[in-house]
């Protein structure tokens, strides 16, 4: 008897710490789904991070997928406030810098092959 209540007090507890943390989200403005979207963009962003350090060795099939996703990672940082996401804020700006440079290098060939 006394082990079912304690799993209730547990289970409740939980409840409420899930509750209090959704609450907290909505009151920052923020969307459920968009902050759940701005976690798995963030663990993608930690896969890009790594990509971005050899950008200059990709293939063109890399490249575009680099840029799709480093797209998409934009689109769910761009809907949480700033002050979220500072920590990862050099991630960011390497991933960014490197989708950049991805973007004119592939401009300039594309214009080469039309010249």
């Amino acid at each position: 008897m006394d082990l079912l209540v304690i799993v209730y007090i547990l289970i409740f507890v939980i409840f409420a710490l899930i509750a209090f943390s959704v609450m907290q989200i909505r009151m920052a403005g923020i969307k459920i789904r968009d902050f759940w979207g701005f976690i798995q963009a963030n663990q993608l962003l930690d896969r890009l991070y790594v990509f971005s350090k050899r950008c200059s060795m990709m293939t063109p099939q890399e490249q575009i997928i680099f840029l799709s996703q480093a797209e998409e990672v934009f689109q769910a940082f761009d809907k949480i406030p700033p002050i979220i996401w500072e920590d990862e804020y050099r991630k960011y700006q390497e991933v960014l810098e490197a989708y950049k440079n991805i973007r004119v290098e592939r401009w300039q060939k594309k214009e080469q092959t039309i010249k």
